[in-house]
């Protein structure tokens, strides 16, 4: 799951990628309103947290020109500020949630959580395609009830098939969303290709069905039909 860390305070942004990277989350970071904005609009993101107080802008700007657009992304307003009308501005632009500084950054993970999980499983605790479950909060995949041993990007593949099951999905998008915004300097694809074939190859080995139809010249589709 990729998440986007809008904060200026270089100290604290360092301290949120590190702990989110470490419970299993892929973390980009901008430090001014300028990158912030530009990475928002040429890169998907399954949850930003965002600072209202931002060099050369407003953190509540970014969130209303989201809104706009209709992302569905989950956002969490974490200010210095604990002014009631701010939060409910952010609330009213469409944020999911506001954390005042300072904050535990394990408060910050549970809150992620629990909007990812909300967003992507309806509340549940697990996501299911067929025989295939996935339990976020293990970190977990299972096909038929066994594990299946993924490396961090099968994991993360799988998942991303998931959430756009019955979806064409481009190879520039699944680079994306493993690599992050890195994703623009690479030469090929091919690294692409190995973890869609290992991914085959695991879920097949538990008697599992290959959903994962190439699309030449495209992408990929993960679908029933």
């Amino acid at each position: 799951m990729k998440l986007l860390l809008i904060e200026d305070e270089s100290a604290l942004s360092q301290s949120m990628a590190n702990y989110l990277t470490k419970a299993g989350y892929h973390c980009e970071t901008a430090m001014d309103f300028e990158s912030a904005q530009e990475k928002t609009l040429l890169y998907s993101y399954d949850c930003i947290i965002v600072d209202l107080t931002l060099p050369g802008g407003n953190g509540l700007d970014i969130i209303g020109k989201l809104k706009q657009v209709n992302s569905t992304v989950g956002i969490i307003i974490v200010s210095a500020k604990n002014a009631l009308e701010d939060r409910l501005k952010g609330l009213e632009l469409g944020a999911d949630d506001y954390l005042t500084k300072p904050f535990h950054l394990s408060e910050l993970n549970a809150r992620i959580h629990s909007i990812l999980r909300r967003r992507l499983q309806g509340g549940s605790t697990k996501i299911s395609f067929q025989e295939i479950t996935i339990l976020p909060q293990q970190g977990q995949a299972l096909v038929n009830n066994e594990p299946l041993i993924l490396t961090r990007s099968e994991y993360d593949l799988l998942l991303f098939f998931i959430y756009n099951k019955e979806r064409i999905i481009t190879k520039e998008s699944v680079a994306e969303h493993l690599l992050g915004d890195s994703a623009d300097q690479i030469d090929s694809f091919d690294f692409i290709y190995s973890h869609v074939k290992n991914l085959r190859r695991k879920i097949v080995e538990k008697g599992g069905k290959d959903y994962i139809q190439s699309r030449y010249g495209v992408g990929y589709k993960f679908s029933t039909s």
